[in-house]
C-alpha cells in the first residue's frame, strides 16, 4: 500500500463549499476546478470579472546586498532593469537550457525581492535556489503565510477600486503598490498582473485575512457580474492567450526559447546566468523545435500528450495543451513540433484515440484582448 499523502489546502478551503465548488487534486492540493461551470466562469472573465484563489502559488523572499546579482544569476531575464514596485516575468533554467520554472520577480526595495513560483515546484525551486546561493543573501520560503487572490476581467479595476483609497488606474501593467489598505485589510500588495489575457490584479496578503477579503470582493462585485472561478477557467483563459503552463509548454525538456517566451531570455545581459551557454547555442544554431498553435479541422479535441504527425504521417511532435476554446468555439491546441513544420498554414495530423485527425498550424495567441 502506498502512503497516503495529505493534500494541501489554501486558507480559503472552507469557503469553497459555500460557493458550490467542485474540488480536485491538483499537484497535491485540494483546489476548485469550477464553481458554476468552466464556460460560465471563462465568459465572466472575458466580459465582466472573475475571482480566483491562487494561494497555492509559492512565494520566496530574497534579501541582502547581493540579492540582485544572485537573482540575475538564477534567471534568464535581466533583473537590473526593474525598479522598486515593478514586476518581471522570467524563467530559471538548468545548465542544458531546460526549464526549472517560470516565475515573477517583484522588486520590493533595493536588496529585497519577492519571487512567485508555481505551486507544484515550491520545494524543488527553493532547493534549487539554496543550492546556487551566491554572496550575501538570505532566502525565506514564506508560501504558507501568504494568500493570493486574483481578480481578472474588464470590470476588475472598477470593483477593486470600491474597496481601496489608492488610485488603481495609476498602477501600470507589471507594476504594483505595497502596504495597501483593501477594505480594512492592511499591508496588501496589489499587482497589475494576471494569467488570463485580461486586465486585472493579483493581491498578496496575510493568509488569515484571505477569506474575509474573498467574501467582500464577491459581495462588492456581484452587481458587476463578478464570479468565483476555478482552475478550469484559469486554464482555458491562459491557453487562449498562449500563456505557458509549467509541466506542459515549459518543462525540464522544453527551453524558454522553444516555448516562445524568448522575450524573457536576455543572453546579452552583462552577468552570467545558469543555462546561458545552452540558450545562446539554441539561438545561434536555430531551434530544432518550437511550440506552435494548431487548429483541429477534423472531429476531435487535441489533449496534452497526444502525438502530432506531418501530412505524410511522420511523427513530428506532441500536444502540450489543448481544448475546445470557449471564446473562439474551435478545437485548438499548443504543440511542440519540429521547426520545419512550424510555419503557419502547415497541414498536420493529431492522433486522437488512435485516429489521425486533420489539423493545421495557426497563429497564436488565439485570443488578444480588445
Amino acid at each position: 500500500m502506498g502512503v497516503e499523502t495529505e493534500l494541501k489546502r489554501t486558507p480559503l478551503f472552507e469557503a469553497y463549499k459555500k460557493y458550490g465548488a467542485k474540488i480536485i487534486d491538483f499537484g497535491g492540493w485540494e483546489l476548485p476546478v469550477q464553481f458554476s461551470s468552466i464556460l460560465e466562469e471563462h465568459e465572466a472573465v472575458r466580459k465582466e470579472a472573475g475571482l480566483f484563489d491562487v494561494s497555492h502559488m509559492g512565494e520566496v523572499l530574497v534579501e541582502g546586498k547581493d540579492a540582485e546579482s544572485f537573482i540575475n544569476y538564477l534567471v534568464t531575464n535581466d533583473v537590473t532593469k526593474i525598479t522598486i514596485n515593478q514586476a518581471q516575468y522570467t524563467a530559471m533554467c538548468y545548465p542544458d537550457g531546460g526549464t526549472v520554472d517560470d516565475l515573477l520577480v517583484y522588486k520590493l526595495e533595493n536588496e529585497k525581492y519577492l519571487l512567485v513560483i508555481n505551486a507544484a515546484n515550491i520545494e524543488k525551486d527553493f532547493e534549487w535556489m539554496k543550492q546556487h546561493k551566491k554572496g550575501e543573501v538570505t532566502l525565506q520560503n514564506i508560501s504558507n503565510n501568504i494568500a493570493q487572490l486574483s481578480i481578472q476581467g474588464p470590470k476588475a479595476e472598477g470593483i477593486l477600486q470600491k474597496l481601496t483609497e489608492i488610485d488603481l488606474s495609476k498602477i501600470g501593467f507589471f507594476h504594483f503598490a505595497q502596504h495597501v489598505d483593501v477594505d480594512g485589510v492592511k499591508d496588501v500588495l496589489v499587482s497589475r498582473t494576471g494569467y488570463t489575457g485580461e486586465d486585472g490584479f493579483e493581491l498578496y496578503l496575510a493568509a488569515d485575512k484571505a477569506e474575509a477579503l474573498w467574501e467582500k470582493l464577491l459581495d462588492t462585485g456581484k452587481k458587476d457580474g463578478l464570479k468565483p472561478c476555478g482552475l478550469g477557467a484559469r486554464d482555458t483563459l491562459r491557453f487562449e492567450s498562449r500563456l505557458p503552463l509549467y509541466g506542459q509548454e515549459l518543462t525540464s525538456e522544453i527551453s524558454p526559447l522553444e516555448a516562445g517566451i524568448g522575450f524573457a531570455v536576455k543572453t546579452k545581459k552583462e552577468s552570467d546566468f545558469i543555462g546561458k551557454d545552452s540558450l545562446l547555442a539554441q539561438k545561434e544554431e536555430g531551434l530544432k523545435r518550437k511550440v506552435v498553435g494548431i487548429e483541429v479541422t477534423g472531429r476531435g479535441i487535441p489533449r496534452h500528450g497526444y502525438k502530432v504527425f506531418s501530412a505524410d504521417e511522420e511523427e513530428i511532435g506532441v500536444i502540450t495543451s489543448g481544448t475546445h476554446s470557449p471564446t473562439l468555439k474551435k478545437s485548438l491546441g499548443l504543440a511542440v513540433v519540429l521547426t520545419k513544420y512550424a510555419e503557419i498554414g502547415t497541414p498536420v495530423k493529431v492522433e486522437v484515440r488512435n485516429k489521425k485527425i486533420d489539423a493545421v498550424v495557426v497563429k497564436s495567441p488565439f485570443y488578444k484582448k480588445g
